[in-house]
Order: C-alpha cells, then structure tokens, then sequence
C-alpha cells in the first residue's frame, strides 16, 4: 500500500475497494511521469492526463474536456495553456462553428502519446509477471465487467 494513506482506525478493517483500485493507479501514474520526464517530456504532469486522456483525435472543445474530466472550464483551460506552451497541444478552429476552438494534441503530444502506451504495456507485463497470467486476466475481465455494470 502507498505510505501517504493516512493511519486511521479503518486500516484495521478489510480494505476498502475503492481505494485498492486506486492505489495501483496512483503509483503506476506517479511512475509513468517519471518515464515521461527521463523521456524528454518533464512539463507533463499528473494533472495533465485530465485533458491528455480526454482529448479526441481530431480536436476537443475546452468545455468538453473539462466535463469529461469533472473539472471547471477554468481549470482545463489552465491545463490547456500549460501544454500549449510546451507544444503539446494546439487550438485550432471548429469546423463546425467558427468561434470555437477545439484543442487537439500535436506531434510532440503524440509522443506522448506513444510513450504512454509503451508505458502501459511493460506496467501490464510487469503485473503479470507478479500476479500470472492468468490473475491479469480475470483482473481484466473483472474490472470490464465492473464498469460495464456502472
């Protein structure tokens, strides 16, 4: 478990379920902008992956994003700026209305991009080196299962 969980009484009752999905996101997200950084992309930070993962190929209106993310138009805008000015993204005109803007990644995002998902691959593979193939895939199973149902 991750040491900044915080000592309560609880920690002496079954694990809550929520919070053991969470922790393996939250470590392996902590690792994943570590790869980023030692790649060449140390701006890319935690909170940058509420725009990255909602981002749409052909662009994403900030107002989308930002309720994608549940966070407000002020905030995903700030995120916006950030990784503009690093090049990651661009805004560009709607096609389907001309005062909007639709912010979508560029090629240094699509690095990324590519990076992530090297990223997740070794991260599954190191999984199932710990837990066997076969727990990973009941994991998986599991866990689609589950969203499905949500």
């Amino acid at each position: 478990m991750s040491r900044s969980l915080p000592q309560t009484a609880a920690r002496d009752r079954p694990e809550n379920l929520a919070v053991l999905l969470r922790e393996p996101f939250m470590v392996e997200s902590e690792r994943l902008h570590r790869y980023f950084a030692e790649h060449g992309h140390p701006e890319v930070r935690p909170p940058h992956g509420d725009l990255l993962q909602y981002l749409d190929t052909d662009g994403t209106r900030v107002s989308d994003l930002a309720a994608r993310a549940q966070v407000t138009k002020q905030s995903m805008a700030e995120l916006v700026l950030h990784l503009e000015r690093h090049g990651y993204v661009e805004r560009i005109p709607d096609p389907s209305d001309r005062r909007a803007k639709l912010v979508r990644a560029t090629g240094r995002g699509e690095e990324v991009f590519a990076l992530a998902r090297e990223f997740v691959a070794a991260t599954e593979k190191r999984w199932a080196g710990q837990l066997g193939k076969r727990k990973m895939d009941q994991l998986r199973e599991l866990l689609i299962e589950l969203n499905a149902a949500l």
